[in-house]
Order: structure tokens, then C-alpha cells, then sequence
């Protein structure tokens, strides 16, 4: 960390210190990823101003806050991680309540995203006390801004984040991903890639886009089938090394091939009872029966309406 980032604090103070801070308030701070430059100049003004900093990780902020040449007080520092979070923002709203600004970070990124700070700010608002945030690193649009689309898909995405450790609530979970025709989201840790991989080869040739330490100086991102990851991680020992993004890619053939599917679903209803006919198209296509039943229940209603 041997950047210099004196001009970067009195750049901040130039740019943001005219503007309205609030007491009173708990302001949300998102933080670089791994990249120290990608902090906001927003972010680092309310940093330096704030009289208490709530942190997931008081030592990893403490180091993070002196690359940048901010300095606090230990009274000035709170922990509030996952296993204290509730008790903790109790004490977060008392010194709210005092007047102070308080501001909240994660060890990485956005807070109350997938890191601790949901709860926290739940409780702040709840209390009547405003929650200011302050944009910026995410690991989640990152990587969707780097993995691209074959096709235009107004969809939107899912955040689903960390899959569970066991094998078969993480296998039940792998099944949920493949009937969301959607594109969606997942995060995972290094000592856990390997299994996560594993159990994404049930997608079989479904896109996934893989971001490896995002914004860092190894940064890696490749587009793969969910069947070969496996191979891709183990082709390069560095690879179950640092954080990962995932994306599950939306499945393309389903806007493409929903005209066919809606014709043979059509065909099928003409001499079946709907239930039969939606299992059956399912086993021929390959698509997901709950995407299947809603779309035959919509033909079935058209077809009515029409007479």
C-alpha cells in the first residue's frame, strides 16, 4: 500500500465538503474490492468526517482508512459484523440519536449487499433516523458490466450470492439456478470454488462468465460452459486462489426458440389434458415445467378469449 493518496483526500474535500452532511446520520460507505484507487472521492470525505466508523472488520478498515491517511481515535471505531449485528446497532442508533455521523463499511464493497449491514440499517430506519448511502465498488455489477449478452435481454438479473456449504442443499440449489431462465448472480470464496464448480456442471452448456480477484492485479474473467468450470479452475493452480464472481447466463434459446415451444405446447393441448401436455413438452425441450405451465396456462386463456 504505498500509494500516495494525500492528493486524492485534498481532492475530496475540494469536490464534496460544500456539500450537506447531515448528523444524525448513518451513512453507508461502499469500498474498493481490491483496487485502492477505486474509492470515491465522496466516500473518502465522509471517512475522514465522521465521528464514528462501524466496521465489519475493525483491523482490515483500520489499514484500509491508513493507505488513505485517515487516522481515528480507537473510541471512534464500532465492530458490527454478522454475529453481533443486532445487538450492535443499537449502539449505533444511541450515537445517532447523540448527534454524531456515523458511517458504515464492509471489508469489501458494497455493505448489506451480500456483507453484513441489512440488518443495521433496518433498525436505524425503524428508529426513525436517516440512512445516507454512498455508492460505489461492487463486485456483483462489475462483473455484469464485463460479462456480456449474445442477445438483448431486458430480464434484468437475480442476485443470489453465496450457495450453502452442505453438498445437498447446495446440489437443491444448483436445481433452483437451472429453472431461473433469468440471468443471476453468484458469489463464492477460494476454499470452496472447486465444489461450487462441481456442482454447476449440472447446467451442463449454460453460459457462466467466472470474475476471479475483480479489479486486482490478477484479475481474471472467462466465459465458459457450467460443465467445463471445473476444468478451467483446475487448469491453473492460481485460479482456487481469491475472491470470485459468478453469472449464470440467462438461457438464450428461450426467447429464441419460445415460438416453437409455444406451437408445440398448442399441439400437444389439442390432444392432451394441459398438465400431460406441459410434462411432456418439458421432457422434449429441456425447459424448465413451471416456465412451461405458466405459458400453456396463457395459450389456454388466449385460445379462450378468442372464442
Amino acid at each position: 500500500m504505498s500509494a500516495n493518496f494525500d492528493p486524492a483526500l485534498s481532492a475530496a474535500h475540494a469536490a464534496a465538503a460544500a456539500q450537506n452532511y447531515p448528523t444524525g446520520a448513518l451513512y453507508v460507505v461502499a469500498t474498493p474490492i481490491g483496487n485502492l484507487a477505486d474509492i470515491s472521492l465522496r466516500a473518502l470525505h465522509v471517512l475522514n468526517l465522521c465521528d464514528t466508523l462501524a466496521c465489519e472488520d475493525t483491523r482490515h478498515s483500520q489499514t484500509l482508512l491508513r493507505a488513505y491517511g485517515i487516522d481515528k481515535s480507537s473510541a471512534q471505531w464500532l465492530a458490527v459484523h454478522q454475529h453481533n449485528e443486532a445487538e450492535a446497532a443499537q449502539e449505533v442508533v444511541r450515537r445517532l440519536q447523540d448527534g454524531q455521523r456515523v458511517a458504515y463499511v464492509s471489508d469489501a464493497g458494497t455493505p448489506a449487499v451480500s456483507d453484513p449491514g441489512a440488518r443495521l440499517v433496518w433498525q436505524v430506519q425503524s428508529a426513525g433516523l436517516r440512512v445516507v448511502p454512498l455508492p460505489g465498488a461492487s463486485s456483483v455489477t462489475a462483473l455484469l458490466s464485463a460479462c456480456g449478452t449474445p442477445t438483448h435481454d431486458a430480464s434484468g438479473f437475480v442476485f443470489v450470492g453465496f450457495l450453502p456449504t452442505k453438498a445437498t442443499e447446495r446440489q437443491h440449489a444448483v436445481q433452483a439456478l437451472g429453472q431461473e431462465t433469468r440471468t443471476q448472480v453468484l458469489l463464492e470464496a477460494p476454499h470452496r470454488i472447486e465444489a461450487m464448480a462441481t456442482a454447476l456442471a449440472a447446467l451442463g452448456t449454460r453460459a457462466v462468465t467466472v470474475g476471479r480477484e475483480l479489479t486486482k492485479q490478477f484479475e481474471e474473467i472467462a466465459t465458459v460452459a457450467a460443465q467445463d468450470l471445473l476444468g478451467w479452475v483446475q487448469a491453473n493452480p492460481q485460479r482456487t486462489r481469491g475472491e470470485f464472481a459468478l453469472v449464470v447466463h440467462a438461457q438464450a434459446q428461450a426467447a429464441e426458440a419460445g415460438g416453437d415451444h409455444d406451437r408445440m405446447l398448442q399441439l400437444l393441448m389439442q390432444e392432451l389434458p394441459l398438465k400431460t401436455a406441459v410434462k411432456l413438452a418439458a421432457e422434449l425441450t429441456g425447459e424448465p415445467r413451471n416456465a412451461l405451465y405458466e405459458r400453456a396456462l396463457a395459450l389456454k386463456s388466449a385460445l379462450n378469449s378468442e372464442d
